[in-house]
């Protein structure tokens, strides 16, 4: 079966065919947004042909939390959930009714970021907050990148040989977007994004974790708006507001000259990456292998030695050398470590083709 991945990110839009034996055929990324699709279709028809379309949906709540095939009954429970992911959600169901309008026969199947994260107990799920907030409006930690974290969980098994059911992983998605899983046994049991992608990591543009008292003291005291401060913290605020770029080849750039800005935002990043690992460290009961993937992750020697800089009590050390001229897939665990660091390429295609099959072969 050869399945056309459609992943709308924060940035661009990845499109690639990939067939049964998880080749990929055909490849283009577009700017964000939506892509012509009628004109996609022929392009990666022309190699092979497309027997299924898989989309990437950021959100599937607690109504779907496995791939599903797409019909008018899903499309309207996914429109219903537009509020939780306004960015996304609209442009993920125009993909949708685009490739429909195009090849009306042809079955589509949504893999959803949450779903991943679907396994997450109780305890790391709820937010002590009213009943009444978390039974009417479903106010809870969803989780998202499950993607890719999902893939990163099944390659990093197989690089180090070991079944899956065995492992404690810590994974670290990091891109324009950023997260982090902890997995243990191949199930997601604690993450650091919440009910939006807004909470846990500083990011390329999103602020991450803040004190939910200053929003309403902005509100109070300022005098902006839910939109001025959403706005805000979803896309001016992280590394381009610290050092007036989201780009972390830049700053770390910056950093080798000496600039002040460029150096504080790449310690706010570290430092808070740091924290985190630790904690999903906590949540995993302990770790056997660190995963770097995305494309911060995989690029960024600097950010991984400083990200892994004093854990070295948790059994983590990289080697310096392996790290300068890592390139995915590669091990770069240091002498004397008792927890494994892997950088994987991030293949959510690879994970969105597969939940396509799976759902279509029932």
């Amino acid at each position: 079966m050869n399945v056309l991945v459609v992943n709308a990110g924060s940035s661009s839009v990845k499109l690639r065919l990939v067939d049964g034996s998880d080749q990929v055929r055909w490849s283009a990324d577009r700017p964000a947004g939506l892509p012509d699709l009628a004109a996609t279709l022929d392009e990666a028809g022309a190699h092979g042909g497309v027997d299924a379309v898989g989309h990437r949906f950021v959100h599937g709540a607690t109504v779907h939390t496995e791939p599903v095939v797409l019909d008018g009954r899903v499309e309207a429970e996914l429109r219903d959930l537009t509020s939780l992911a306004p960015l996304h959600q609209p442009e993920a169901l125009a993909g949708v009714a685009a490739v429909r309008a195009a090849r009306p026969r042809l079955p589509q199947v949504a893999c959803f970021d949450t779903a991943f994260h679907a396994t997450l107990p109780p305890a790391a799920a709820t937010y002590a907050v009213p009943a009444a907030w978390r039974d009417r409006y479903g106010v809870r930690r969803y989780g998202f990148h499950g993607l890719s974290h999902a893939w990163a969980t099944r390659r990093a098994a197989a690089m180090t040989g070991r079944p899956v059911g065995e492992l404690r992983l810590v994974t670290c998605h990091l891109g324009a977007g950023a997260s982090l899983a902890a997995v243990r046994a191949g199930r997601s049991v604690d993450t650091t994004m919440g009910f939006t992608p807004l909470e846990g990591l500083v990011m390329a543009t999103r602020a991450g974790t803040v004190d939910p008292g200053l929003i309403i003291w902005l509100q109070e005291n300022a005098g902006l708006s839910a939109t001025e401060i959403g706005d805000a913290l979803e896309r001016r605020s992280g590394l381009t507001a610290l050092a007036g770029t989201g780009d972390m080849r830049e700053v770390t750039a910056g950093v080798a000259r000496g600039e002040p800005d460029a150096t504080l935002a790449f310690a706010v990043y570290a430092h808070r990456l740091r924290a985190l690992i630790g904690s999903m460290v906590v949540a995993a009961g302990g770790v056997d292998v660190l995963v770097f993937t995305g494309g911060v992750g995989e690029g960024s020697a600097p950010l991984r030695a400083a990200a892994v800089d004093g854990l070295g009590f948790l059994g983590l050390s990289l080697d310096p050398a392996r790290n300068a001229a890592a390139t995915p897939d590669v091990e770069l665990t240091g002498a004397g470590a008792s927890a494994r660091i892997l950088v994987i390429a991030a293949r959510e295609d690879l994970e969105i083709a597969r939940g396509t099959r799976a759902a279509l072969n029932g």
